[in-house]
């Protein structure tokens, strides 16, 4: 008799920790479907620079196309009333806060922002920057 008993206790024991393990397995499982879902969150959210000449510009839908240096690829910058304005001189350290409306086609601008879920660059800073 004591010798079926400890038979049935070593195997629900035993049966246990089989169990645990594939619970532990199916856990680690779910923690690697969420982990690319956050590694993308935070790679959208880091700060992001596109630096080129302005294409063109619509204050409608508050978009600067940029044509990125030395390359024929083109960005589409989004801002709004958030997004700070510079200008930089050339090998200055003076920054001047500016007016949007003062950034023109073939300017040369630096943007500086974040990438949404979508793709979509979003500008926190523009900066027009002087010819050399």
């Amino acid at each position: 008799m004591v010798k079926k008993l400890l038979t049935l206790l070593f195997m629900s024991v035993l049966a246990f920790s089989l169990s645990m393990a594939v619970f532990a397995q199916e856990a680690s499982k779910e923690e690697a479907k969420e982990a690319p879902a956050q590694a993308k969150a935070e790679k959208a959210a880091k700060q992001a620079r596109c630096e080129g000449i302005v294409v063109r510009s619509n204050k409608d839908e508050s978009t600067l196309t940029v044509r990125k240096m030395g390359s024929v690829d083109q960005i589409t910058v989004h801002y709004d009333s958030s997004t700070q304005w510079t200008h930089q001189e050339h090998g200055s350290k003076n920054v001047v806060y500016i007016d949007p409306s003062q950034v023109k086609d073939n300017d040369r601008v630096i943007c500086l922002g974040t990438y949404d879920q979508k793709g979509t660059f979003h500008a926190t800073l523009i900066s027009k920057r002087a010819p050399k």
